[in-house]
Formats: C-alpha cells, sequence, structure tokens
C-alpha cells in the first residue's frame, strides 16, 4: 500500500523545521519497499517534483525540500512490473495543483474508458499512464474547471474539498454501478499551495494533527537558551501547520479522519472535517 504525507504551513521559511519535528511520529514506506518515491513543493510561483530512485534512503531529513514552501505532499509506493516509474509518479501536477492517491479503483479496468470519455479534451491528453490515481486527478480537476476555479488563488478550502469528495464518491459510484462488488478505497489529497484537502473513502485510515509553535529547533538553533529579542524564537513561536498523513508510528496526539469525511485546510491554518455531501 502506498504512503501519503502532505502539509500547509504558515511561514513558508519553516516548513521544514515544522516536519522535523515528525520524526519518530510518521513512516515514510509501508509493508512492501517502494520504488517510486515523490514529493512536491512550492517555490514562489513555482511548482517543484523531485522523484527518488528504487532504493533510496526514506527519511524525514532527506525528503524534505531545502527551500521555502508554503504546502508539501510526498507519495511512496511500490509499482507492479511493467509499469514506467517516470509517468506513474505521484504526486501528479498540473499548473499550480498537486495531487496524490492512496487505495484503489476496485474495477477501474472495465471504468477507465468512460472515465476518461467524461473528461475534456485537453484533459485527456494530460493523463500519460495506466493508473486510476493519474484518472483521479483527471476527475478533480474537471470539476475544477466546471467552476472556473482551476487557478483561483482566492479558491475556498471548502469548495476544493467539496469537489474532492465528489470526485471519490463519482467514481466510487461509477465502480458500483458497474456490478463491482468490492468497495473501493480512495484517500485523496490535492494542494493548490494556499489550501489543502485531503478525503478519505473506505477503510484505509488517514490522520492529522494541527501543529502549533515551538521554542525548540535544533535545525536553527533555538532552544530554551534563546532570547525573547531574536526574531527566530518568535518566528517558531508564531508557526502553524496542519499535517495529514497515512502511516504512523505514534499515533499519539492525531485525529484519524473517519471514513466519508474531508479534511480542509485554508491560510487561517484550521484544520475542519466536512462531512460526506
Amino acid at each position: 500500500m502506498s504512503v501519503v504525507l502532505a502539509a500547509l504551513t504558515s511561514d513558508p521559511n519553516l516548513l521544514r523545521c515544522e516536519l522535523l519535528r515528525l520524526g519518530g511520529q510518521v513512516r515514510l514506506q509501508g509493508d512492501a519497499t517502494p520504488n517510486v518515491v515523490g514529493v512536491g513543493s512550492y517555490a514562489q510561483e513555482e511548482v517543484l517534483l523531485r522523484r527518488f530512485p528504487a532504493g533510496a534512503e526514506l527519511s524525514l531529513p532527506r525528503v524534505l525540500p531545502d527551500i521555502e514552501s508554503e504546502a508539501l505532499l510526498f507519495h511512496a509506493q511500490r509499482l507492479p512490473m511493467g509499469l514506467a516509474h517516470e509517468e506513474n509518479t505521484q504526486p501528479f501536477r498540473a499548473r499550480h495543483w498537486l495531487f496524490a492517491h492512496q487505495g484503489r479503483v476496485e474495477g477501474f479496468e472495465r471504468l477507465r474508458a468512460s472515465l476518461l470519455a467524461g473528461l475534456p479534451e485537453h484533459l485527456q491528453r494530460q493523463v500519460r499512464g495506466p493508473t486510476d490515481s493519474e484518472v483521479l486527478f483527471g476527475v478533480f480537476l474537471k470539476h475544477l474547471r466546471a467552476l472556473g476555479r482551476t487557478d483561483d488563488p482566492r479558491l475556498e478550502p471548502e469548495v476544493a474539498g467539496q469537489l474532492l469528495a465528489r470526485t471519490a464518491l463519482e467514481v466510487a459510484k461509477a465502480s458500483a454501478e458497474a456490478g463491482v462488488a468490492r468497495a473501493s478505497n480512495l484517500n485523496l489529497l490535492a494542494t493548490n499551495g494556499a489550501v489543502l484537502a485531503a478525503t478519505r473513502l473506505g477503510e484505509l485510515p488517514l490522520y492529522y494533527m494541527r501543529m502549533e509553535g515551538s521554542a525548540a529547533c535544533e535545525a536553527c538553533g533555538v532552544d530554551a537558551r534563546t532570547s525573547d529579542l531574536q526574531p527566530t524564537l518568535g518566528a517558531h513561536r508564531r508557526q502553524r501547520t496542519v499535517v495529514v498523513a497515512s502511516h504512523l508510528a505514534r499515533p499519539a496526539s492525531w485525529v484519524e479522519l473517519p471514513s466519508g469525511a474531508t479534511l480542509v485546510v485554508g491560510s487561517d491554518l484550521q484544520a475542519r472535517a466536512l462531512s460526506a455531501p
């Protein structure tokens, strides 16, 4: 099973500092050793994707970006033999959006053609690989496009979350209507650097936590001896970050997102759970 980790923070300068605090709490790989690992982040107006080779060390210090970034989306999985790694490594990117999927659309082979046919032509062309994950991203982008808000920097987190939930429900419903007896498990995550949304549909757990500011940061040399007059100390104390993770080593302080619910986070860094539409 794939692994996802996402974060949205109040201070892009301190994203790396914040996530390093999670050492020992989150796991970056599941039971199977991943052979495709990707990390998406933001550098001002640019969206950056970094890929890691099979067998690379997976630790927070190694995979976290060294740049300033408002958001991060990490995904690791083991692809079956025969699938091209470059085309199928998540997170996927379209314009300013990053997207990752954990789980499986049951009966996808029977649904792929009809789901693709329901996408606008330009989104059909963006689907380069055979996986259900990339088609799910296309369905989400279709809903954004229908509202004319694909590139809207003022998109409300609740709207992004509702569209992400609609994506999961639409595809799961198509699977059921095709006569597939087994229910799909779909954890979907999306961010444009300003909002973060995460939807859980099914049995695969998904957790979140809101991290408050800290007066200690080993990377920045901030500790109990640091003067209150130091700007760095004040910045760390004011920092707020919401993190979403699929695999935990220590679940204390984390909240499990119920199946059928969607987590949305905006510029206020408040984590709100929406019920199924």
